[in-house]
């Protein structure tokens, strides 16, 4: 039935790799979006013939190990024909009511890019407590007016090449909308540890950046009373400093915010964000107590990448 709605005239930019259990569900929901570019690194699955039999575009991005990484790359030099991009992951669902409002939104002058909040999904269920709801992204924004920060974590190897935490900066205002986008990965529990262990690693230094106090030019700024991004920055320069962050994290997580109210899937979240928390420690505790690297791998050497042209 979404087939015969009317095209909304956004591009969206999908970063993928090997990702072929997301890709379909992600790639139904984008059916009402003019223009679909799928990015991808090299995928050693289905993900490219997946993402083509949907009618997206795919685009090959090759890492040069540290700058830029794939989606500013992407709003650099993909041949957007729409003035609006869409920034979805593949675990990501854009809902029907949330595509109405977009359309809505994007014929007015009022705002140049707009926060989604995001419900999380976990073994199945939607993660409401615990301070993952609301979660706002700037997803929806002009692409030439926004480019995503650089947190000076490029020469953190193995971290992946997709900007992940990094958050947008936007020449421009921004508003928020009201319906959610869905995330949920259908992959299983193994992934989303290996995931998360490439992540301590950008958050290690990430943290030993805001340790020392390294210069947040070109970056979203730390502010109590500034937007909710601002405000996260502001509190992440106190965590940082604070003793036993694991066991406090999961006392902020399933206690305070009230994560147990999701049950035994919230149970388990709280108890993985802990390890989390942990793995990020002993990763800094290497950064600057033992004279070590996270990493002392070479960077893969870059190769040429190759552009679609727009259509005549």
């Amino acid at each position: 039935m979404t087939s015969t709605l009317r095209k909304v005239p956004v591009s969206v930019l999908i970063p993928a790799k090997n990702e072929q259990a997301n890709l379909p569900a992600c790639l139904t929901s984008l059916s009402r979006a003019d223009e679909v570019f799928v990015v991808d690194s090299q995928s050693s699955d289905r993900s490219i013939e997946i993402s083509e039999n949907y009618g997206a575009k795919v685009v090959q991005f090759h890492f040069n190990g540290r700058w830029p990484k794939k989606k500013n790359w992407s709003l650099e030099n993909l041949p957007f024909r729409n003035e609006w991009v869409l920034i979805v992951d593949c675990d990501e669902r854009i809902t029907p009511e949330l595509w109405e409002e977009i359309e809505a939104v994007i014929q007015s002058t009022e705002c140049d890019g707009y926060y989604l909040n995001r419900r999380v999904f976990f073994l199945g269920q939607w993660i409401r407590y615990g301070g993952k709801y609301p979660d706002w992204n700037l997803r929806l924004f002009k692409h030439s007016l926004g480019r995503y920060e650089n947190l000076n974590t490029e020469d953190v190897p193995n971290t992946g090449d997709n900007e992940v935490h990094e958050h947008v900066v936007l020449q421009g205002k921004v508003g928020y909308l009201k319906n959610d986008m869905l995330h949920e990965d259908f992959r299983d529990i193994y992934h989303w540890l290996e995931r998360h262990n490439r992540y301590s690693n950008w958050e290690a230094r990430v943290y030993y950046n805001l340790l020392t106090d390294k210069s947040d030019n070109g970056t979203i700024g730390a502010n109590l009373f500034g937007d909710s991004v601002q405000r996260k920055r502001f509190l992440k320069r106190l965590w940082v400093r604070l003793p036993f962050k694991p066991l406090l994290r999961f006392i902020l997580f399933y206690f305070i915010r009230l994560g147990f109210l999701d049950g035994k899937a919230g149970y388990i979240y709280g108890r993985l964000l802990s390890q989390y928390e942990y793995q990020i420690g002993v990763k800094l505790y290497e950064l600057r107590d033992c004279g070590g690297s996270l990493n002392t791998a070479t960077p893969e050497v870059t190769r040429p990448i190759s552009v679609p042209q727009p259509d005549a």
